[in-house]
């Protein structure tokens, strides 16, 4: 019996497409037009090619303190996990805090702070939002 390697595609660069996508009142028309890949599934980035193709798609690179994890698999997913929590736990910030984005930018009050630290008052996550309070 004979094995057949192949060898791995070399990708064009070192990015990735993380999932976030803000789309203007043209998406779903271009997404009715994308005909299933080679995998056979609707692909985002045929509909951002798209975009790119008519020059309205803009990108822009995460910096420093950006971290994309992939979480396709039960693994990647608990590995991401792990991750999160190690930041979290070493930095003494919690990520991707809503509350503490909106109080931050003036979105909301301090009242309204106060309110949803209420919410979650049993919980480290409450003691956290408490703790931006000071």
């Amino acid at each position: 019996m004979r094995a057949i390697v192949e060898k791995p595609s070399v990708p064009p660069s070192s990015f990735a497409v993380t999932g976030l996508y803000f789309l203007d009142g043209t998406a779903p028309d271009r997404a009715a037009k994308v005909t299933p890949s080679a995998r056979g599934e609707l692909e985002i980035t045929t509909l951002l090619q798209s975009y790119l193709d008519d020059g309205q798609l803009h990108v822009d690179r995460m910096g420093r303190g950006f971290a994309w994890l992939d979480t396709g698999t039960h693994q990647s997913l608990l590995d991401a996990g792990n991750f999160v929590r190690t930041l979290e736990n070493r930095q003494g910030l919690q990520s991707g805090c809503p509350e503490e984005i909106a109080f931050e930018s003036g979105w909301i009050s301090r009242e309204d702070l106060v309110r949803q630290a209420r919410t979650f008052r049993k919980t480290g996550y409450g003691a956290y939002l408490f703790k931006l309070l000071d």
